[in-house]
């Protein structure tokens, strides 16, 4: 059994978060571990409340989780705090996670804070430096560099100086560039390569972040490679959006 963790947050639609993350696991065929990290109370139009999990509990939650078999790949999301980050980075310094793909999620799609601003240093400080992928979209990266990002000249640049701060590869997520396109940039071992595909039409799908992260996860725990497990997700992500309008959205 290949077992790959997510550490995040609940999203009571389902659409997203920790709901979202198990559905890919799922669908790569791999057994889906959870601790969650904070509990939201969101929709589509954003978040309303967040409740941190007190970071012993996190703790607690993903020695349970280790405790059932080896956690052969981790992915974190929306950790919420400073504390969180510190639980996870302390597993993965104890040998407990596998890698750690970290998915720099601090705020929803439609709206509102789902990391506060000590948890996002912290992030930047404990996490990207233990990080295997890094899986920002524009405005994440734009957070984290403390610079826009708007095109996709830019984007090389861009992933180029999120690697800097200590992960081992970068995937920048081009959804947000607008046109037909939806081009995303993977920075591995100093060197870029275009991911590219066509912009999938659906309607408004929260969790697509989540998914991609989950699913390059599992891949990772299978043993593909990097640049397999990206494009894999990519595609995954492709196929949610375009049956997003159907029951099939959340039967997969």
């Amino acid at each position: 059994m290949v077992i790959v963790l997510t550490v995040a947050g609940s999203d009571p639609t389902g659409r997203a978060g920790i709901a979202a993350d198990l559905r890919a696991f799922a669908a790569f065929g791999v057994h889906g571990a959870a601790a969650v990290a904070a509990v939201t109370v969101q929709d589509d139009t954003g978040v309303s409340a967040t409740h941190l999990v007190p970071p012993p509990v996190v703790a607690a939650q993903i020695e349970a989780a280790a405790s059932t078999g080896h956690i052969a790949a981790t992915k974190t999301g929306a950790l919420g705090g400073a504390g969180a980050v510190a639980a996870v980075a302390s597993a993965f310094d104890a040998g407990l996670l596998g890698p750690l793909v970290v998915d720099p999620v601090t705020s929803a799609s439609g709206g509102g804070r789902l990391v506060d601003q000590p948890g996002e240093a912290a992030l930047v400080s404990e996490l990207l430096p233990r990080a295997a992928l890094v899986t920002p979209n524009l405005p994440e990266a734009a957070a984290l560099l403390g610079r826009p990002v708007e095109t996709r000249e830019e984007m090389p640049a861009a992933a180029a100086a999120v690697a800097e701060m200590g992960a081992a590869a970068v995937l920048l997520k081009g959804g947000h560039l607008g046109g037909r396109d939806s081009p995303d940039l993977l920075w591995l071992g100093g060197s870029a390569l275009w991911l590219e595909a066509p912009r999938v039409e659906g309607p408004g799908v929260r969790g697509t972040g989540c998914a991609l992260s989950a699913a390059i996860a599992a891949g990772l725990a299978g043993g593909v490679p990097l640049e397999g497990a990206c494009r894999a997700a990519k595609a995954y992500v492709g196929g949610l959006i375009s049956r997003s309008g159907s029951a099939a959205y959340f039967l997969k």
